[in-house]
């Protein structure tokens, strides 16, 4: 029998049909490659580039508009850090441990007394090796070329103590051993004439403080601060001469010195628990981050000069919004048309943003390099610790970035409107 017999009747061999064809098994597409970083990034800032190098003018208007907001920023930045560090440069010249104040003085150029018998107090600590009371008051000084007045800092301590460490304290320390000598801030407001080019030209020479003739025998570098335009440093017993009203026994600070290797915070904690309540124990970070605080909490120079940011960066934020939005407006047939071949929104929006970026980048530029003439200037005029600093430039450039960035994000909504539908 041979095999066709063997076939059932309807077999597809007898009738003649094919035989099925068993389908091939379904495979999945391949995953579309994801688009590099050129994609991403290159092409969308090539194409911003582009848009905004086409009208110089407007690209010139939106660099202008970056760098009025960038300038502003630095500047009230730059003055309110110099506010900070004038307002601390006597306190931070002292270069004792710890610090005994009022506790109701509010700032160094208004300090309220307490007894000189806190200072010695606090050498029962094993910790503490020296106690030095100092004198803190604001008197007169007659300028020596034409006689004008101007209130002066005084600062009134012993010159033998190692507690205290002023620029220039060393070469005079002698000098104010000696009746009726002080020593003059190098670094004074020019209002109290040129008694550190006299001294220099000519050695020690009479200058007139309160009502009294006073030698000014040497030099010391502190600052101008916001609350005293000059200082003048001398021994407790000239400082009572000038100060007649005030008493030996009342003090307004007192700067004590540590042995080598204490805890610091562990010997603040231990006077603090010792000292009776008519004094405030504090470290040197401390004494100064208190007299920070009243110049940015008390007084309202520092939201003035925070307000005075937030103003520029508004400003600029609306010049860049405007380059933005009228740029999309008069490319919106062009967006439409990169829609309509396949580009997302997406793609769209990061060639905004990548304006956004760009205009950031070429109005920071010439922002910084203004704004650092700008502080020699100023600094120069002001006498104030004006300076660019690398955490500020950083700063400023976060802050101007994030600007462009909301104003794009603004601008996008424009972006909208570029249906193909619409415009073909």
């Amino acid at each position: 029998m041979n095999e066709t017999t063997r076939l059932l009747p309807w077999a597809p061999e007898r009738t003649g049909e094919a035989a099925p064809v068993t389908p091939a098994p379904i495979t999945k597409p391949p995953k579309p490659a994801r688009p590099g970083l050129g994609a991403l990034l290159y092409l969308p800032l090539r194409l911003a580039w582009r848009q905004l190098r086409a009208e110089r003018a407007r690209l010139l208007s939106a660099m202008a508009g970056v760098m009025f907001a960038c300038v502003l920023v630095f500047m009230q930045l730059g003055f309110r850090a110099a506010l900070f560090e004038s307002a601390t440069a006597l306190l931070g010249g002292m270069r004792a441990d710890i610090f005994l104040m009022h506790p109701l003085t509010t700032a160094s150029f208004r300090p309220e007394g307490f007894p000189r018998s806190r200072a010695y107090q606090t050498l029962a600590d094993p910790d503490v090796v020296e106690a030095v009371p100092i004198y803190l008051a604001q008197t007169t000084w007659r300028n020596p070329a034409d006689g004008s007045r101007r209130s002066i800092q005084l600062v009134g301590f012993d010159s033998d103590a190692g507690a205290l460490r002023f620029d220039g304290i060393e070469a005079v320390a002698d000098a104010l051993k000696r009746p009726d000598t002080i020593a003059f801030d190098r670094r004074s407001r020019p209002e109290f004439g040129p008694a550190a080019a006299m001294f220099e030209a000519q050695g020690p020479f009479d200058v007139q403080l309160g009502g009294r003739m006073m030698e000014l025998a040497g030099l010391v570098s502190i600052g101008a601060s916001f609350g005293a335009d000059g200082n003048a440093v001398l021994s407790e017993t000239n400082f009572r001469r000038i100060m007649l009203n005030r008493s030996a026994s009342v003090i307004d600070l007192a700067a004590l010195k540590v042995r080598a290797g204490a805890d610091i915070p562990t010997v603040v904690a231990r006077l603090r628990a010792t000292l009776p309540p008519d004094v405030m124990v504090m470290s040197r970070p401390e004494l100064v981050a208190h007299e920070r605080a009243y110049w940015e909490n008390a007084t309202p120079i520092g939201f003035i000069f925070a307000f005075g940011s937030l103003m520029g960066l508004i400003v600029g934020m609306v010049i860049v919004y405007q380059i933005l939005f009228s740029d999309i407006a008069n490319h919106i047939r062009e967006y439409a048309t990169l829609k309509a071949i396949g580009y997302s929104n997406g793609f769209l929006s990061r060639v905004v943003m990548g304006a956004a970026l760009i205009l950031a980048i070429i109005g920071f530029i010439p922002g910084i390099i203004m704004s650092t003439w700008l502080y020699g200037v100023v600094g120069g005029a002001t006498f104030l610790p004006l300076r660019m600093e690398l955490e500020r430039g950083l700063t400023v450039f976060g802050l101007i970035f994030g600007m462009c960035v909301i104003a794009g994000l603004l601008a996008m909504r424009k972006l909208r409107d570029a249906d193909p539908a619409d415009m073909f």
